[in-house]
């Protein structure tokens, strides 16, 4: 319902903007048709009608995107509520039942396991909103420290393994040569973590994801490829705005906030390289890419 409210407003606006532009045209094509021998009027009315027709479209254009970002933020709130809200209540109900009741210590430790992994996926979630934040603070400096990028890379595939409980086969990775960069460790670490686990999230429960690494023309390159639902065209380049979400019911089943790949092309354009997404179509799977630059 709310989606639809917003798709009709934006509709609405759109529609009044192209209305009052071909209304003011036609108002001059008859003005001119009427007072084509004053050449000074005339001047002044075809900058006055440019100047109308500009504004029109400005307003247009800036209502259309505030409706947008409206419903992006909605997005984002209800998800993090919810993300938030899950691993608590998971928490708060094995604590509940450790306390009412006794429980065996096989059973007490698989409680214990639950609890930190839901701990972790909360703490998570908080820094990846702290970081947000942080990233998008121009005036911020990088802090700059030499990277074993393989080894980060082999971390962000052994924590999403645990996290999503995804065995070697279904994620593999092909490592490189050694390779050392220079730039953020915590920040490098979270693009990379950020790309697989989206990619990771999007393949489903048979899916596979394949990372590799290349070294040339200085710069380390990762690619994270998987056999998910893959992307249109119109969404290659969506995807790492901020709050972003590819529209649809996949989007409505897995859980997200539109932040981790707005983490990763910041963190890339931060330390000098860039991140894009390649996919041939829809169920056809898809390719991030990330370079770095290596330290030379």
């Amino acid at each position: 319902m709310v989606v639809a409210g917003r798709r009709k407003s934006i509709a609405f606006f759109i529609s009044l903007g192209i209305g009052l532009i071909a209304f003011i045209v036609f108002l001059y094509v008859g003005w001119v048709l009427l007072n084509w021998r004053n050449g000074i009027l005339l001047f002044f009315g075809v900058l006055l009608v440019l100047i109308v027709i500009a504004g029109v479209v400005l307003n247009t254009t800036f209502l259309v995107r505030e409706i947008r970002r409206n419903a992006q933020h909605d997005a984002f709130i209800n998800a993090v509520t919810h993300e938030l809200k899950t691993p608590v209540a998971s928490i708060r109900l094995y604590l509940e039942t450790l306390q009412t009741r006794p429980v065996d210590e096989p059973k007490r430790q698989e409680f214990y396991r639950t609890m930190l992994d839901d701990s972790d996926r909360l703490l998570g979630m908080i820094e990846q909103i702290l970081r947000t934040g942080r990233i998008g603070q121009a005036s911020r400096p990088l802090y700059v420290a030499s990277i074993d990028f393989g080894a980060v890379v082999e971390e962000c595939l052994a924590r999403a393994r645990r996290l999503y409980s995804v065995s070697s086969e279904a994620l593999t990775y092909e490592p490189g040569p050694p390779i050392t960069i220079q730039g953020d460790p915590d920040e490098v670490r979270a693009a990379v973590s950020n790309l697989i686990d989206n990619a990771v999230k999007y393949s489903g429960a048979e899916g596979r994801v394949a990372v590799d690494i290349s070294n040339g023309n200085g710069f380390v390159t990762v690619r994270v490829k998987d056999n998910g639902p893959g992307l249109a065209k119109s969404d290659l380049k969506q995807v790492f705005k901020r709050f972003y979400r590819v529209p649809g019911p996949l989007a409505m089943r897995i859980k997200g906030t539109g932040l981790g790949l707005f983490i990763v092309r910041s963190v890339a354009k931060r330390h000098g390289g860039r991140v894009w997404a390649e996919s041939e179509g829809a169920g056809r799977g898809s390719t991030f890419v990330l370079e770095l630059p290596v330290t030379q």
